[in-house]
């Protein structure tokens, strides 16, 4: 077997963070992160692909921002968190003994989800008054501490927590704001975020630009990935060939249905000479109806396994150990299919990974035995310099 040797990003030395020493530094160390996310599992795992590049990830804590959910709460998601919450409280207290409290209330339970999503085994509700409390409470013994958010629901938490605590606490926020950057001490704002929104140049030392989202697949992460999934992905015959198939946006800029799923079968079934293997997976957010006919057209082929959506999940295997990925246009990619069918920021996001190199189009005339490289993209490496160089301006060190 051909082992796998997976070159270092610039600037990524793993240094094991001296969390319980008591070596120096006192309170002007941070040895500590709080992230705070919206539920999802792309903005939470941006958390912490940070909180891992500062070299944090051993010491950190997960909050959880969440909503009212069920019935009209479904809604009302427009509404700033509190005033959601408040409505929700009023509706359920007018309404919770009527033939309306099904349609006011739905029919799921109000709770912290705690899916596992990122990894971590206890997930807590937000609370922007308790987590400064802690922060000052500790600030001598413990050094400061990074306050790591990302989503829209999060942006009046981790604010709140900066204007209350300014001297215990340095506030990142990952993607746009929208307004008022000073309520932070850096911003994490993809490009394609900033050119609709605030077109200013250049920005601010506050300001870090991104390609796209932050990830943890690193060196280190493959490494770990491919000793995992060795087992079951070293085997499969060469090329191997990983298509992700995602679903259309919630907000309609990125938006189709069978007729790609009809376009990427005949795509494939011209490239599958070349290939070893194929492996096909689908997300939560895939159509029913997309799934069905590339189950039904594809399953029975030799050289095609399908991903049945069962844990563990080998999406950091695939990573690892494919030689080309095919990926829906919703999604990372690196062949695209589907870009025709999307619109503003995501129609933009994809010319910049064209004009960068890092994607072609997929056109059922590749060779997938023929390799191709670009350099890699790691922005969460890049924002955690910036964030080192403006904690130092502070006075302060990450540990």
């Amino acid at each position: 077997m051909r082992p796998i040797r997976l070159s270092e990003p610039p600037g990524t030395v793993m240094e094991t963070p001296e969390i319980f020493g008591g070596g120096g530094g006192g309170a002007s160390v941070v040895r500590r992160a709080v992230l705070i996310g919206n539920g999802s599992p792309g903005a939470e795992n941006q958390c912490l692909s940070l909180a891992r590049a500062l070299g944090l990830a051993d010491n950190l804590t997960l909050y959880r921002v969440t909503r009212p959910r069920g019935g009209i709460n479904e809604w009302l998601h427009f509404l700033p968190v509190s005033l959601h919450k408040f409505i929700d409280q009023v509706l359920r207290h007018f309404f919770r003994n009527t033939r309306l409290a099904p349609v006011v209330q739905g029919r799921k339970p109000y709770r912290v989800p705690n899916d596992g999503s990122v990894g971590l085994s206890s997930v807590l509700e937000a609370d922007a008054k308790k987590i400064v409390a802690v922060a000052r409470d500790t600030f001598e013994k413990e050094g400061p501490t990074l306050i790591v958010a990302c989503g829209w629901d999060t942006i009046s938490y981790s604010s709140m927590i900066r204007k209350l605590a300014p001297d215990n606490v340095f506030v990142i926020q990952i993607q746009h704001p929208r307004s008022r950057l000073d309520r932070f001490d850096l911003q994490e704002i993809p490009r394609l975020f900033r050119r609709w929104i605030t077109p200013q140049e250049p920005p601010g030392r506050d300001v870090v630009l991104t390609v796209g989202a932050l990830h943890q697949a690193d060196s280190a992460a493959l490494r770990l990935a491919a000793i995992a999934w060795h087992d079951e992905l070293a085997p499969l015959p060469k090329p191997l060939l990983i298509v992700n198939i995602g679903g259309p946006t919630t907000t309609r800029n990125c938006k189709y249905g069978v007729d790609l799923a009809r376009q990427l079968i005949t795509s494939l079934d011209n490239v599958l000479d070349s290939c070893g293997s194929v492996i096909i997976s689908f997300s939560r957010r895939t159509p029913k109806k997309v799934a069905d006919i590339i189950i039904k057209e594809l399953a029975g082929h030799p050289k095609i396994y399908i991903w049945d959506g069962g844990e563990p999940n080998p999406h950091m295997g695939h990573l690892a150990w494919a030689d080309a990925f095919v990926i829906t246009a919703d999604s990372k990619p690196v062949y695209v299919i589907g870009t025709e069918y999307c619109k503003w920021k995501f129609s933009a996001f994809h010319k910049t990974l064209r004009e960068k190199g890092v994607v072609r189009p997929f056109t059922g005339l590749e060779d997938i035995s023929n390799s191709w490289s670009y350099p890699p993209l790691n922005d969460a490496i890049e924002v955690a310099t910036r964030a080192r160089e403006v904690i130092t301006e502070r006075g302060w060190t990450v540990g």
